[in-house]
């Protein structure tokens, strides 16, 4: 399984290149997910806690754009867009929080 963390400047840029790299189709109105993919959670924004204000009442600072996972069984190259966050907000049910996004190569020695 391939977990993907990605992260776009806005929702139409990743709904477009979702559609394009085939995770989903549109059908009848409808997001049906195609190719391999198992889920696509939409995680919109995430605070920035390098820069939570010192006060409670101080508004949340929002790291810039939106971000999604997407669990597939599918190798997709989703280029710049794939982000490796050390810390996750959010993670599929049955993967520990550290399961890697992609296999870890060993170089040959």
């Amino acid at each position: 399984m391939n977990i993907y963390k990605l992260h776009y400047t806005d929702k139409a840029t990743a709904d477009a290149d979702l559609l394009a790299k085939g995770v989903y189709e549109v059908i009848e109105g409808e997001k049906i997910y195609t190719n391999g993919t198992q889920a696509v959670c939409y995680i919109g924004k995430i605070v920035d806690e390098s820069k939570v204000g010192i006060t409670e009442n101080d508004p949340p600072i929002y790291y810039d754009g939106v971000f999604y996972d997407v669990m597939t069984t599918e190798e997709i190259d989703f280029s710049a867009n794939e982000v490796y966050p050390d810390h996750y907000v959010h993670t599929f049910a049955g993967y520990p929080t550290g399961y890697p996004t992609h296999p870890v190569i060993e170089e040959e020695i």
